[in-house]
């Protein structure tokens, strides 16, 4: 468990160390895991302790088109943002990377906002700018909304996977001959792609989860997933809300597991000593 070499104070220090992270983060994650329980309750009030359990709420859940209907439109709009999100920020990641960019920090800067700025405050932008283009209530609207919020996770870890790629290679291909898109094709985007699968897998869960955009900008044809449960919130404790957190809850974990283990078995494509 302990490298050989460590003295018997940085063991502990080691120790110590491991077991705060671990409770660090059993207090972060453990309030969003208690609203599992809640889902199997059979009753009709979202409270502890659970006298009886049930399936109940998942049924409901189920049996209300409602439900059916956001959860296309948060697919559609996911899938549509994670796509353009992947393209536009694959394609400022390549170009961030060469040398020859001027004002490099700038532009990453610029795209690193919407992580940084509140996202209220894109909502609002994006509201005034989009009214006037005709795209507020659209599908195009709050897809390209989410694609913007998407974006930047695409390039950090298409940037990442970059810094250990040697553009000696693309150097070679384009002297014999090749054409850069080929060779984008052929010799730079296996490489990196562990990055932009990465990258896409986490634009999806940051456009599935949104709300505070979809608010704004979606109007009664585009109501997702995430808004119907803050409307559920707001106007009734309908308890199978908990049942749709719990839904969510899987899918963000199964996503994030997903692109883990992807990248893990592209990285040992590419590099079978990895």
């Amino acid at each position: 468990m302990f490298d050989q070499s460590l003295t018997r104070s940085e063991r502990i220090s080691v120790t110590l160390t491991f077991a705060f992270s671990a409770l660090v983060i059993t207090f972060l994650v453990l309030p969003i895991l208690t609203i599992v329980p809640l889902s199997f309750n059979a009753e009709s009030i979202l409270a502890y302790p659970i006298k009886e359990w049930s399936l109940r709420w998942y049924r409901v859940l189920l049996d209300n088109p409602i439900w059916g209907t956001v959860l296309r439109n948060s697919l559609i709009i996911g899938v549509f943002a994670t796509l353009l999100s992947t393209l536009l920020g694959t394609l400022a990641a390549v170009g961030l990377n060469r040398r020859a960019c001027p004002g490099r920090g700038i532009i990453t800067a610029m795209l690193m906002l919407p992580m940084i700025v509140p996202v209220i405050i894109t909502a609002v932008a994006s509201y005034f700018f989009y009214s006037r283009l005709g795209l507020a209530n659209t599908y195009a609207g709050i897809i390209l909304a989410h694609a913007i919020l998407g974006a930047p996770f695409v390039v950090i870890t298409v940037t990442a996977t970059l810094e250990q790629f040697d553009n000696n290679q693309v150097r070679a291909a384009s002297s014999l001959g090749a054409k850069p898109l080929y060779t984008f094709l052929t010799v730079t985007m296996p490489q990196i792609a562990p990055g932009v699968i990465s990258g896409a897998l986490f634009a999806f869960v940051a456009s599935f989860d949104e709300v505070i955009v979809a608010m704004f900008l979606t109007g009664s044809e585009q109501i997702t997933l995430p808004r119907q449960m803050f409307a559920g919130i707001r106007e009734n404790l309908d308890p199978t809300i908990a049942a749709v957190a719990t839904i969510m809850i899987v899918v963000s974990l199964a996503i994030l597991l997903l692109a883990q283990v992807m990248a893990a078995r592209l990285r040992k494509r590419i590099i079978p000593d990895a």
